[in-house]
């Protein structure tokens, strides 16, 4: 006879409905198979993407959901095929566990933009079974969503880098924008936005943060190293900006006009879209074909640019600002999280919590 097969279980905090509300959740660990590895995780980033996932704000939640795709740990095991991690390393996982691997996109490593993609959380797996994200003891993932987390990167740093840190690097980096010189704009200094800053000054930019409200103008000068702060109704600085940027990240996440940020854009300008917005956005062609300006989009970034991304954050003793706390604290940091009263990254120390109910 067989040996019966013993499930493996895990626990995590999970959202049942559209409140959003996290709690205690129990539930099966796939096993690890020849191409994964199996990771204990230490602790994972707290993504706007969590909140909108968690209360159905796109219509596709399915539950329960275990949030969290900014996830930092060790592995513990790795099947027979695995070559890249050993055990006791420390690795990372973004945003996604799977992808076809052989269309257009997965033949040039650019993963992220795979019509198969698999996302860490809220999908479904090959083997049918749905994905669960960080917010958990541990989790099993195919090696080729794994990254190694640089020696001497603190873990809890590292974490806001595999989504919020690699969705600024991978513009910066696919649109030739990396050489020392530009004159750039951030406009939103949330969690992606304070990276934006980060990144770019480290790149050698001039750096204006646009913002709503004066709120943030101490922080991103001094505490960021922006070189100028702006708000967006203030008429005349817009004014005295206008032609003078060879980008914009805009990290808005609601419906905005763009006009006022294409006026800021020299020749040949980029206005680089990151905030995912459900209503039509508009503006007057001209604005962008008097300087042949251009809109254009990124999403995250692939695994390639990842491991770039934090080999550069190594080089330049780069750190994201962020605010530790306990999963008991989640819901609340959650609340927080969508009044934007968070500088600027939620980490969730997983290790040292109390999962269990």
């Amino acid at each position: 006879m067989g040996k019966m097969e013993v499930e493996r279980k895990t626990t995590g905090f999970a959202a049942r409905d559209p409140s959003g509300f996290l709690s205690p959740y129990t539930y099966t660990l796939r096993e690890t198979g020849p191409e994964d590895v199996h990771i204990r995780i230490i602790c994972c980033g707290i993504c706007h993407t969590d909140l909108h996932q968690t209360k159905n704000d796109l219509g596709m939640s399915n539950y329960p959901m275990v949030p969290g795709h900014e996830v930092v740990g060790e592995v513990v095991e790795v099947g027979s095929g695995v070559s890249k991690f050993t055990v006791g390393e420390i690795v990372g996982v973004g945003c996604l566990v799977g992808c076809c691997g052989g269309c257009s996109p997965c033949e040039r490593d650019l993963e992220q933009y795979c019509p198969k993609k698999i996302w860490s959380y809220n999908d479904v797996y090959i083997d049918g079974q749905p994905t669960q994200g960080g917010f958990a003891k541990a989790t099993v993932v195919h090696q080729k969503f794994v990254v190694k987390i640089p020696e001497g990167v603190p873990v809890e740093q590292a974490a806001p880098l595999l989504c919020a840190g690699v969705t600024v690097y991978s513009p910066l980096s696919h649109f030739g924008l990396k050489r020392p010189g530009l004159r750039g704009g951030i406009l939103g200094l949330g969690g992606v936005g304070h990276m934006g800053v980060k990144i770019a000054k480290a790149m050698g930019h001039h750096v204006t943060v646009i913002s709503s409200s004066n709120k943030k103008k101490e922080e991103a000068l001094k505490d960021l190293g922006a070189d100028d702060y702006v708000i967006g109704s203030d008429q005349s600085k817009m004014n005295e900006l206008a032609d003078s940027l060879d980008y914009i990240i805009d990290t808005v996440p609601v419906h905005h006009a763009l006009e006022p940020y294409l006026a800021l854009l020299r020749l040949d300008g980029k206005l680089i879209l990151m905030g995912v917005i459900n209503n039509p956005l508009q503006f007057l062609s001209p604005m962008v074909m008097l300087g042949r300006k251009v809109i254009t989009g990124s999403f995250i970034g692939s695994i390639k640019e990842t491991e770039e991304m934090l080999e550069f954050c190594k080089e330049k003793n780069l750190s994201s600002m962020i605010e530790v706390v306990k999963m008991d604290y989640v819901n609340t940091a959650f609340e927080r999280l969508e009044k934007n009263d968070v500088r600027y990254r939620f980490v969730v120390d997983v290790e040292g919590s109390q999962l269990e109910a």
